[in-house]
């Protein structure tokens, strides 16, 4: 940058240099026109002992070369700070101003200049503003989803696992009335309170299952729901089977939104469908992804389904918010089948 604005400065000499030699020689001619001798008399006349001829094209390259200098110089200061300013910009330093460079072009431009970095530092602090509003907002999101989740882990805790240890307890607590008094009731009572227990057992399961993180933690959906079901397999005395076909690149939105509906729709049949067999197939077809969970549980009558069943509510709000659709069929007595199709829009 330095040689090209060395560069401006030597143009402008020698401009200025053509210049002076052309008005030398429109002097020349002005002089000599309708003359006898013509351009004789500029070898004939002297001055200082040097011919005309000579001393005019000198005397107009020395005009030219000191003009160009100083106007060059002029204009090559002026650039220059124009070049530091916008060296400065480059750097970073928005708090740069340009001077007054005055009215010609060179002074519009700086003007221009330093109204476009007021605006960069307008739209900086802007930027500022939505990041430090961006980050509160994911945080009270956050701290509004970790709220809502203990409210509703703490309202489950209350409403079934709660309440059947009480009911445990009581009866537990009116065996050793009904030994004495009713003896032939006590199997009875003892197997009530085992179902009891054992359903309990399965609350608390659903409820732990829904401890684990939400979130694939750097694991793909592929391995994420295979880790998922080995665990439960291992815990649980179920058949837990699984086909999970090769998938092209899947947004982390969609995976990790399909990765909780797995886990929503698992906690579901340990609480309520008494199954033995649990079977996950997911696969990609003709753009879409299809996700589908049964069991051979005890099913439910859809006509007469909940309109405040949490976790079928939760599955259908996250299927909707990846632009899916959710599909539930079941029957009493004939098990669950739920799946989730959602469109795959790879950017182009």
């Amino acid at each position: 940058m330095r040689t090209r604005l060395f560069g401006i400065q030597w143009h402008i000499i020698r401009y200025s240099i053509w210049v002076s030699l052309l008005s030398g020689i429109i002097i020349v001619f002005t002089i000599t026109f309708g003359e006898e001798q013509g351009f004789t008399r500029l070898l004939e006349k002297k001055l200082f002992g040097i011919p005309l001829f000579l001393l005019i094209p000198i005397i107009c390259i020395e005009i030219g070369v000191i003009a160009g200098y100083l106007f060059g110089n002029c204009y090559k200061k002026r650039l220059d700070i124009v070049l530091r300013g916008t060296m400065q910009l480059e750097r970073g330093n928005f708090s740069h101003r340009f001077p007054n460079l005055g009215q010609d072009e060179i002074g519009i431009i700086s003007d221009h200049l330093n109204e476009m970095v007021e605006r960069v530092e307008e739209q900086i602090a802007s930027l500022q503003r939505l990041s430090t509003e961006r980050a509160e907002w994911q945080d009270s999101i956050k701290q509004a989803a970790i709220d809502e989740e203990r409210q509703r882990l703490a309202r489950d805790l209350h409403d079934a696992v709660s309440q059947q240890l009480f009911a445990i307890s009581m009866m537990t607590a009116a065996l050793p009335h009904s030994l004495q008094k009713k003896p032939d009731k006590v199997l009875g009572q003892i197997e009530t309170i085992e179902k009891m227990a054992a359903a309990a057992q399965s609350e608390m399961r659903a409820l732990l299952l829904h401890l684990r993180p939400s979130h694939l933690e750097g694991k793909n959906l592929m391995l994420g729901i295979e880790d998922l079901l080995t665990e439960l397999k291992l815990k649980h005395q179920l058949s837990i089977n699984w086909k999970i076909e090769q998938l092209s690149t899947i947004p982390k939105g969609i995976e990790d939104h399909l990765f909780r509906l797995v886990q929503e729709a698992v906690s579901n049949i340990l609480r309520h469908a008494k199954a033995e067999r649990i079977d996950v197939q997911l696969r990609e077809v003709k753009g879409q992804l299809r996700l589908k969970i049964t069991d051979n549980g005890i099913g439910f009558d859809i006509s007469q389904q909940k309109s405040s069943s949490y976790g079928l509510k939760m599955m259908k709000e996250r299927v909707t918010e990846i632009g899916g659709v959710l599909e539930i069929m079941s029957a009493p007595g004939k098990g669950t089948q739920v799946e989730a199709k959602v469109p795959l829009v790879h950017s182009r």
